[in-house]
């Protein structure tokens, strides 16, 4: 844990563009998932306001602080899709705060039976930014997978048998 957080900062300033880290992790002995997500926090807002149908002006959603949960839980459940065994499921916020300019949130996600497969689509900042790139290491049991989502590259299937 500790690595991820220093390894994270330098990751996201190599990239030039937009780009976002998620970690998706088996919690061991329980049956879900934890998920991170990190994003530049203006970035963040542009693509809320794109992708989510609130009237809310760019100024009120910019004055948050913190940003409202139950928002933030929408907006992630809208932009990275979970499938286990071809069946969606949808994640709770835990926790959400701010880092060197980024906003970071962590969602859980209970799966209740064994995992075959995962599906992941991640669509963050891909219809705001072309270039955008979605960074996303997935962790589960033995296997580790790390994935690049882009403009034209929004979903993967792993299989974990």
């Amino acid at each position: 844990m500790m690595l991820k957080i220093l390894v994270l900062p330098l990751l996201l300033s190599y990239y030039s563009g937009h780009v976002t880290m998620t970690s998706i992790n088996h919690v061991h002995g329980t049956d879900s998932l934890k998920m991170t997500v990190r994003i530049d926090y203006g970035s963040f807002l542009r693509d809320y306001q794109q992708s989510i149908l609130d009237d809310i002006d760019f100024e009120i959603l910019s004055s948050y602080n913190p940003f409202p949960s139950d928002l933030a839980n929408n907006y992630i459940n809208s932009k990275i899709a979970i499938y286990i065994n071809n069946k969606r499921i949808l994640g709770k916020l835990l926790k959400t705060g701010m880092a060197d300019g980024d906003i970071y949130f962590e969602i859980l996600y209970r799966i209740g039976h064994k995992i075959k497969n995962l599906t992941v689509r991640n669509t963050l900042l891909t219809g705001l930014y072309t270039d955008a790139e979605n960074l996303t290491i997935i962790k589960i049991n033995n296997i580790e997978k790390g994935i690049r989502f882009t403009h034209g590259y929004t979903e993967e299937l792993v299989i974990l048998k």
